[in-house]
């Protein structure tokens, strides 16, 4: 055996045992990856299945209504015509409240006006009413001493017998997410907008499948090389999901979600179905407290235009908004909202979508805006009356849903000068009447204000209180207050078979039973002699008069014939219902002069004209429920009396502040000075006026020293409505000559003191004057003597 090699123990590792851990080695291997590839699948069939689950969701939810749109009530039109008097100012700032532009020439786009001296040219809107419709066109409105003197169309002369300006945005219903949203077709929204959002926003939107992974990349690789959040990977899709779906958390989950949501939609849609409600719900900005959704609202809101009529620049400048509309708005940020815009041009251009002319065009283009106007609901107090009758027909929910149209009677003019009427009356009050002065707001002097058309009644203004925020009571449909004297002409009016108005009435002090109690009631002021007239009784308010009369009338027949009024106060047969003793609701009071001033017609208070959905169907159209309380000629008699008070009676102050058109109207004041009002009325309106104190404290003062000013004030503002129009005297009434002294007819130069009177044809004097009749010649030519001074 050799020494020289040294020895090493031999290891044995046998052949078939390598092979075996070779073989679990790549067994394992392979188990590895089927397991991989199961999991992959799996989670593939999941998220399919999750995809699938969605999309039933997603379906659901499109197929019925996408959004809530909030319905929408909207004030009366406004007619223009010949011989109308209309404030220059007034008109402008309706027209500028109503969304109109002016301009330094002439109009050029619907929605524009200029003035040059007497004449101003409006291209008016298309109009879009459930009744009728216009096409816009361009009018000529030629003024005279505010009184419109011709009106004509620009295009062919001719003159028109008048035009009617669109309704005025006064409310609307909001759910609980209080957006604005208009929704229009993809078809109606210009394609230049579609463009601009998907040149900034989502580039590739045609080309990926709802998640862009080149998109995710590339935002990725821009946030690490700048250090933080530069560009968000979402799509429009994924956006849309966000915003209809989900939360606005940023969580991995939600965005996990997110691309579920995408990837359902993508499957269920077509890229312009998602394009289209797409641009129907993304946010565009604020508007006071509601949101701005959708491009149809955004349009409006940003330059008060349709959709279909946007410009390129105007489209670019929507779709830069999207990224941060409260950064980028051109209310708040002009500049920057300029240089967004012109980024969104570029971006654009840099897609084909505009040619090198256009992009330069566009960037020069200045920004026009429609001006900012935060939402404001106008006329509480009318439209919580609104709202009350519309909740007996739709639950709050369908209000705030589905977006319908509610047009009314309202008229903003007139609206607010019955605002401002009150403001200035109550504030007049406390400042010559330190008494009434209160210093906590819910105890201050209120008053109420309600402006009606007497033959339709329709309800043009009604203010309930002085201060919404303060008291959302509204006087003028819930208050029962004592009228006073304003009762008497309709005490007068249920016994004119009775009483004529020349018929003498008893103005001695008198007491009646009550019950177990003796009443007397006594007049407010000196009002001379023993008898009066019942023309008398009413011009100077004479309360021991109406008593008279209504007790000679019979008490029961007074209380039975005002249910003909439909008051909700039962009236029971005691004298004082003569005084208005009986608590009344100021609307029911009104309505009840309408029937002077309209023949004798009770006209429903009427202030929802139709209601429409949607597409245009009229699902409400209160129709005028009128019904004859007195026939024409007796309300005519009323009015001709009431006439009288204002000329020469309790109301006569009214011709020292500038009333000089044909007026008749009552004063009323209750004990204590409690309660002051006016009614008042041409054939053209009726408006009611009641200042008093809720708990009933004195105000010192009566009606016209309360109430009248306030009258006069509110006529002073709104002139479309004033006209010399005199009141049109009907069949069945004659005029005659009376005997002041008896109330007689008058025997010709033996009566020294007379005076015309309206009466019945029915019901008319017959027996001339008997106090007079038998005078001697030498009487006689004294009498006529005298009477030529009367």
């Amino acid at each position: 055996m050799s020494l020289s090699r040294r020895s090493y123990p031999a290891i044995f590792i046998p052949m078939g045992k390598k092979r075996k851990q070779t073989h679990k080695k790549s067994s394992l291997l392979k188990k590895g990856l089927l397991g991989l590839v199961g999991m992959v699948i799996l989670a593939v069939v999941l998220g399919a299945a999750y995809c699938w689950y969605l999309s039933g969701n997603i379906e659901a939810r499109f197929s019925g209504r996408k959004w809530e749109i909030p319905s929408t009530v909207y004030s009366d039109t406004f007619v223009l015509f010949p011989g109308k008097r209309v404030d220059p100012m007034f008109l402008q700032e309706r027209l500028e409240r109503l969304g109109y532009r002016k301009t330094g020439g002439r109009p050029e786009k619907k929605g524009e006006f200029s003035v040059d001296g007497r004449e101003m040219v409006i291209y008016l809107k298309d109009l879009n009413l459930p009744d009728h419709k216009r096409d816009g066109f361009l009018a000529g409105i030629f003024l005279d001493r505010n009184t419109i003197r011709d009106i004509r169309r620009i295009d062919t002369g001719e003159s028109q017998a008048l035009v009617e300006l669109e309704p005025e945005i006064i409310m609307q219903y909001f759910g609980k997410n209080r957006e604005l949203r208009r929704v229009v077709s993809l078809n109606d929204i210009p394609d230049h907008l579609g463009k601009a959002v998907i040149a900034i926003e989502d580039n590739r939107f045609y080309k990926h499948f709802g998640i862009d992974p080149r998109g995710i990349a590339r935002a990725f690789y821009a946030n690490i090389r700048h250090g933080g959040i530069r560009q968000g990977g979402s799509t429009l899709t994924q956006q849309l999901a966000k915003n209809y779906f989900l939360t606005p958390e940023r969580t991995f989950r939600r965005k996990i979600n997110e691309m579920f949501f995408a990837l359902a939609m993508e499957y269920k849609y077509s890229k312009n179905e998602i394009l289209e409600i797409y641009l129907n719900e993304i946010y565009f900005g604020q508007k006071g407290s509601v949101s701005i959704n959708g491009a149809g609202e955004a349009a409006d809101f940003y330059f008060n235009k349709n959709v279909k009529n946007l410009t390129l620049a105007e489209c670019a400048l929507l779709a830069g908004i999207i990224k941060a509309p409260n950064a980028y708005s051109p209310y708040a940020n002009p500049e920057k909202c300029e240089q967004r815009r012109n980024l969104v041009l570029s971006a654009m251009f840099e897609e084909g979508y505009i040619s090198a002319q256009e992009l330069a065009a566009a960037v020069n283009e200045p920004i026009r805006t429609a001006g900012y106007k935060s939402y404001s609901r106008n006329a509480p107090y009318f439209l919580d009356y609104v709202s009350g009758q519309l909740h007996e027909l739709y639950s709050e929910s369908i209000l705030s849903s589905q977006g319908f149209s509610i047009y009314t009677t309202l008229d903003t003019g007139v609206q607010k000068a019955a605002e401002d009427a009150l403001a200035f009356g109550l504030n007049r009050l406390e400042t010559q009447i330190p008494a009434v002065r209160r210093t906590d707001p819910k105890n201050k002097v209120q008053g109420a204000v309600l402006v009606m058309q007497p033959r339709t009644g329709n309800i043009l203004a009604m203010v309930g209180g002085r201060d919404y925020g303060v008291s959302q009571f509204n006087r003028v449909t819930h208050a029962r207050r004592q009228p006073g004297s304003c009762f008497k002409p309709i005490v007068t009016a249920v016994l004119l078979d009775r009483f004529k108005p020349s018929d003498l009435l008893s103005n001695r002090a008198k007491s009646y039973q009550i019950n177990d109690n003796q009443w007397t009631p006594d007049n407010f002021g000196d009002i001379q002699g023993d008898e009066l007239s019942v023309r008398d009784m009413l011009r100077l308010s004479c309360n021991r008069a109406a008593v008279d009369m209504a007790v000679r009338g019979g008490l029961k027949t007074v209380a039975d014939r005002l249910k003909a009024f439909e008051f909700s106060t039962p009236f029971a047969p005691y004298p004082s219902i003569a005084l208005g003793a009986f608590e009344v609701i100021p609307l029911e009071l009104a309505r009840a002069y309408c029937a002077f001033a309209a023949d004798g017609i009770l006209p429903f208070p009427l202030s929802v004209r139709d209601v429409v959905d949607e597409k245009g169907n009229v699902l409400v159209r209160r129709n005028m429920d009128i019904r004859p309380v007195l026939s024409p000629a007796e309300a005519f008699l009323i009015t001709n009396m009431l006439e009288s008070v204002v000329n020469a009676g309790t109301a006569q102050s009214l011709r020292r502040m500038g009333i000089d058109f044909p007026l008749a109207g009552k004063t009323g004041t209750t004990n204590n000075y409690r309660d002051a009002w006016f009614v008042g009325y041409t054939p053209d309106f009726l408006a009611l006026v009641w200042i008093g104190f809720d708990n009933g404290d004195s105000l010192y003062t009566t009606g016209a020293g309360a109430a009248i000013p306030v009258f006069a004030k509110l006529v002073g503002n709104m002139p479309g409505y004033i006209s010399q129009n005199e009141f049109t005297i009907p069949p069945g009434v004659i005029k005659k000559k009376i005997c002041k002294v008896s109330g007689e007819p008058a025997v010709f130069l033996k009566c020294p003191e007379t005076y015309e009177a309206y009466f019945l044809v029915e019901n008319q004097p017959q027996t001339p004057c008997q106090l007079h009749g038998s005078a001697g010649p030498w009487q006689r030519f004294i009498n006529g003597f005298k009477g030529l001074f009367k």
